[in-house]
């Protein structure tokens, strides 16, 4: 019998915790077969998602649940909510997570911590599809938090490297911080609509229950976390300190896109209230220009993908935040269309998993042949000793840079389009940061594959296997067909099919195409005749005080919490901590102890073990007693 749906559902969910469990419990110090438990696990978990997505399982949305705790009034339900939205990013869970599991056997084949480091990425992908499936806000919290958990476990593997463990911790306490703002919009959620099920909740909105600005943004909070918004984008760069195939499926294709993919979930509550939509999208415009000036100045091939990371996610944030734009249809003049930012968002979101986990894994490809260096100035002249990656990785740069026909260039064209028809300021802004995309990507690619090679590091640099090379063609297919897929197949009808790139007034579409190869062409043209092939960085040789300047603006966001920190938070928790060593642990605790002692030591005296004082205060006792039965002491 052919399995349903809801079954489909729980071995996607269950599989990778069978193998997180069955390698924690059992093959720690057994790597390669950990390895070999993972991978397999993680290869059926992908069939199931795309049996689960593509076997015509959509028709009738998967929705059950059962009850987990009743406190009272108060019950909290785990649940499967599996629509079109789930169905996108379960495939791109599944598709990039077989492409790290792949790559990992490459990768990380000498590594002594083999088996932790593959329970880590099983115990992602049960973690990271618990927040796809879920049914209601307290399941996603639940595996939001388990996310953080296994993104501290990938990001500290190296653990023996104190930057790592720094890293870790950093990542772990900022995330925190925008949990516990996702908390307590949930906690306002249940409060003022009687539920947090994400359906019941988009029926109350549609209803006509009103929506205060503050709930949405509560729960943005958790979005900013994780997504690494400004003011909390601080942690990502430093993430880079994991194992790099940890780079691509959490901190560039999967995990960070949760932020996106919650908030298209939590629409509803967004489109009530357009105050909160104005807060996102100028959040995500400041996000994307922020971090694209910040690339500019990196050497590390890793933070040059982190910093673009955090522009692409600001992107995604700005596009959500345009909300819903009208215009007439170019088939149809007489018709009139409806596009969405969560559809603009998760376009890029998915072609951006493409894309980014392919550079992602090439650098890792880089990194591996270049014998762990990461500097891409002492790179150079790969194009000749790695032919497949520089294939492969200037596929993945032509699709973010927006060539084209390529992956990138649809979805970034959808963004801007809306922003043309929403926000002038804002369209102006993510044009810039397009350009600026181009720049520091070509730059990059220029410098590390072309002129000739600059250390030993590179010119002994070798090509990958066929473990790590076959996932960055499987990629670099995807990073060119992705973006037809959604545009011309029709593959997930319900969020993606009416694209603002494909539909609209034909002037609208003929200027988004002109700015969007202007962009490209300034941008890249800028980076290809201003750098040269060499051992220094050419804007720090021409024009060091715009380098200058851009490096302090990549490190003021770490300067001023380390300020905030040592200045103003660890002197209140000194503070406080005087309240209660002097106030609370003297005063009230010892005094307090000191009258009882006082007291215990009078009551101690009492008992002699003579019979004769006993005597005597007994009575003392009965004389009392009298006296008081007499009327004397009243």
């Amino acid at each position: 019998m052919a399995p349903t749906p809801a079954h489909l559902a729980l071995i996607t969910l269950l599989l990778p915790l069978a193998s997180a469990a069955l390698i924690a419990l059992f093959l720690r110090r057994a790597g390669a077969l950990a390895q070999i438990v993972s991978v397999l696990a993680c290869a059926g978990y992908a069939a199931a998602a795309l049996a689960l997505a593509f076997g015509g399982h959509r028709e009738t949305a998967v929705n059950a649940s059962l009850d987990w705790l009743a406190i009272g009034g108060f019950t909290l339900s785990l649940g499967i909510k599996f629509d079109d939205i789930a169905a996108l990013m379960l495939c791109i869970v599944a598709v990039v997570g077989l492409c790290v599991h792949i790559f990992s056997i490459g990768y990380m084949h000498d590594d002594k911590a083999r088996a932790r480091y593959f329970g880590g990425l099983s115990i992602f992908m049960f973690s990271m599809t618990g927040i796809v499936l879920a049914d209601n806000l307290f399941m996603m919290f639940i595996f939001w938090e388990l996310v953080g958990f296994s993104s501290w476990l990938l990001i500290n593997h190296y653990c023996e490297k104190q930057s790592a463990a720094d890293a870790s911790k950093k990542a772990f306490i900022v995330n925190r911080i925008g949990d516990f703002g996702f908390l307590l919009g949930i906690i306002a959620c249940y409060y003022v609509f009687g539920t947090v099920n994400l359906a019941e909740i988009a029926s109350k909105v549609h209803g006509g229950v009103a929506v205060i600005a503050c709930i949405p943004l509560a729960l943005f909070c958790g979005a900013i976390g994780k997504s690494a918004q400004v003011p909390l984008q601080v942690w990502l760069p430093d993430a880079m300190e994991g194992p790099t195939p940890v780079s691509a499926l959490i901190h560039a294709a999967t995990m960070v896109a949760a932020g996106i993919y919650m908030l298209c979930r939590i629409e509803p509550l967004f489109a009530a209230a357009p105050a909160a939509l104005n807060v996102v999208m100028w959040v995500g415009v400041i996000t994307a220009l922020y971090a694209a000036l910040c690339a500019i100045t990196q050497s590390d091939i890793k933070k040059v993908l982190a910093y673009s990371t955090l522009s692409q996610l600001g992107y995604m944030v700005a596009a959500f935040g345009l909300g819903v734009a009208t215009v007439s249809n170019m088939y149809a003049p007489y018709d009139t269309l409806f596009f969405t930012g969560a559809a603009a968002a998760m376009f890029h979101l998915t072609t951006h998993a493409a894309f980014k986990a392919l550079l992602f894994l090439g650098s890792g490809s880089v990194i591996a042949g270049c014998h762990h260096e990461q500097d891409i100035f002492k790179m150079g002249g790969l194009r000749k000793k790695m032919p497949v990656t520089f294939i492969t990785f200037t596929i993945g740069v032509l699709a973010i840079i927006g060539m084209p026909f390529f992956a990138g260039f649809f979805s970034k064209d959808a963004i801007l389009y809306l922003a043309m028809l929403k926000s002038t300021p804002v369209f102006i802004m993510l044009a810039l940061t397009a350009i600026l995309t181009a720049f520091y990507m070509v730059r990059l690619w220029k410098v590390t594959f072309w002129g000739e090679t600059r250390t030993a590091e590179s010119s002994h640099a070798h090509e990958s296997g066929p473990a790590m090379l076959f996932p960055l063609i499987v990629l670099g297919i995807l990073s060119i067909i992705a973006g037809y897929t959604v545009i011309y197949g029709g593959a997930f009808d319900s969020i993606l099919s009416r694209i603002p790139s494909t539909y609209g007034d034909p002037l609208h579409h003929t200027i988004i195409l002109i700015t969007s190869l202007a962009v490209m062409v300034i941008g890249a043209g800028a980076a290809l005749l201003f750098y040269k092939s060499a051992a220094t960085d050419s804007l720090r040789d021409r024009i060091p005080g715009v380098f200058t300047i851009l490096t302090h603006l990549k490190e003021t966001p770490d300067r001023v919490y380390n300020y905030y920190v040592a200045k103003i938070q660890q002197r209140f928790a000194l503070f406080l901590n005087f309240i209660d060593q002097f106030f609370i642990g003297g005063l009230v605790v010892r005094g307090l102890a000191g009258v009882t002692g006082f007291l215990g030591l009078g009551a101690r005296a009492l008992h002699v073990g003579s019979i004769h004082a006993y005597l005597y205060w007994f009575l003392a006792g009965a004389v009392l007693i009298w006296a008081f039965a007499a009327g004397f002491l009243h």
